[in-house]
């Protein structure tokens, strides 16, 4: 008897910088969200979608979920995790071999509300040196908690993707595929132009300016001659995070350009003209009129 096309939604969720979106790039085989070392660099959930043999798989990338949520920016980027899980057909949660905190079990808690299959994955375990201490490890999580099974990956360098993307396979309901087979995400290319852009200021400015910055994409338009101009403003909340953006004689922010060009141009797989504008918004991480206006969910 053959197996009934899978079709259905899968919420990637854990505690900030656990590897969640360089395990969504892994398993849609894109550089679809973007990944930096800081915590908190996914903002807005992300959609992107595999298409393995006998099924399609829609992946929700989400934001690190945040327990004390003081911020509108807290309380959306929360918003868009409860969101995804309320989506999801199945749920992966994703934690750092090694390490189970509070934020980890704020996660299992806001999974464990849903009746959906649930599957454990025990990230960046090719940085753990002694391999025998990940059994005991798995052994403490699963002894008070309902996960349907356990999977040892790494992302970064997809070990053991395989045989999860089979698993979370396996429990998606029978259904006809919602996208085509070229399509790897629903984001625009506006969207992913402007996280690239966000992705470099997070790479660029280290600990100086973390989150203070977001993207706005005020023109995008293709050239008869082949060429992408995209117009991008970086709204930072202060002057002084302005004049850090900038750098001295505006280096800083040549070099973010630069670096976000090129990335964008890998992505589109076309010539791009990028022009940057640094703009003051006082107080946007906590106005919710001024998330709304930057497409934060």
């Amino acid at each position: 008897m053959n197996e009934p096309f899978r079709c259905g939604n899968v919420a990637i969720v854990g505690r900030p910088n656990v590897g969640k979106s360089t395990l969504l790039n892994a398993l849609v085989d894109a550089h679809l969200s973007i990944v930096t070392p800081r915590a908190h660099t996914t903002r807005q959930r992300i959609l992107g979608i595999a298409n393995p043999a006998g099924g399609q798989i829609v992946y929700l990338d989400t934001p690190g979920l945040h327990r004390e949520a003081k911020r509108a920016i807290n309380r959306s980027l929360n918003r868009a995790v409860h969101a995804a899980i309320a989506d999801a057909d199945v749920a992966v949660q994703v934690v750092a071999a090694e390490r189970w905190d509070d934020e980890d079990a704020a996660v299992y808690a806001a999974l464990a509300e849903r009746d959906i299959p649930r599957l454990l994955a025990v990230n960046k375990v090719d940085r753990v040196a002694a391999k025998e201490k990940l059994l005991p490890f798995v052994e403490t999580l699963v002894r008070d908690r309902a996960w349907d099974e356990v999977f040892m990956v790494s992302a970064q360098r997809r070990i053991g993707l395989a045989e999860l993307e089979r698993a979370i396979l396996v429990r998606l309901p029978g259904g006809e595929a919602r996208y085509d087979a070229e399509s790897y995400t629903d984001r625009s290319e506006r969207f992913l132009a402007a996280e690239l852009v966000r992705e470099q200021l997070m790479r660029q400015l280290g600990e100086e300016l973390p989150y203070a910055t977001t993207v706005e994409i005020e023109r995008f338009e293709d050239r008869a001659d082949g060429l992408t101009e995209i117009a991008a403003v970086v709204w930072v909340e202060r002057e002084g995070q302005k004049a850090i953006v900038i750098g001295a004689g505006g280096r800083r922010a040549k070099a973010i350009g630069s670096a976000a060009r090129r990335a964008i141009e890998e992505l589109l797989g076309r010539r791009v003209f990028l022009k940057l504008w640094v703009r003051v918004r006082a107080g946007w991480s906590d106005d919710e009129a001024a998330l709304k206006q930057f497409g934060y969910e």
